[in-house]
């Protein structure tokens, strides 16, 4: 099935902030670490994109945001939580998103964790 996509058509590219909470983590759950985002997209309307995604996802389908990146480049984001909200400057919409990390933040990520990438922790399940 095809996903639902939100694409951002104008604006800057979205800032992503890391989250913490148990439940995104959860819910973005995989092969790989993820990496779970929370991003604010100024809107026309805002409950009219969480229907999408709600009607999308009730029928077994995943929405994604497609925008574009400082340096032009397309990229897309599964989104996990979608809210409506309204501010001075008008509607946004809140999003938690599943990234695909980059190199860097693994490194960090299994650092935090504990990890030496020198060490051979990672390729020996037995080592403590």
């Amino acid at each position: 099935m095809e996903p639902e996509k939100i694409t951002i058509v104008e604006g800057p590219t979205p800032e992503f902030d890391f989250v913490t909470q148990p439940w995104l983590i959860g819910m973005a759950e995989g092969i790989s670490l993820p990496y779970t985002a929370h991003c604010v997209v100024r809107t026309f309307n805002g409950q009219a994109l969480v229907d999408r995604c709600l009607n999308a996802w009730r029928s077994g389908r995943d929405t994604i945001l497609e925008y574009r990146k400082s340096d032009g480049l397309k990229e897309s984001a599964l989104i996990l939580a979608a809210r409506a909200g309204e501010v001075e400057e008008g509607q946004v919409l809140q999003l938690w998103v599943k990234l695909e990390p980059d190199p860097q933040f693994l490194t960090e990520q299994l650092a935090e964790l504990g990890f030496d990438e020198d060490e051979d922790d990672l390729d020996d399940p037995e080592t403590d």
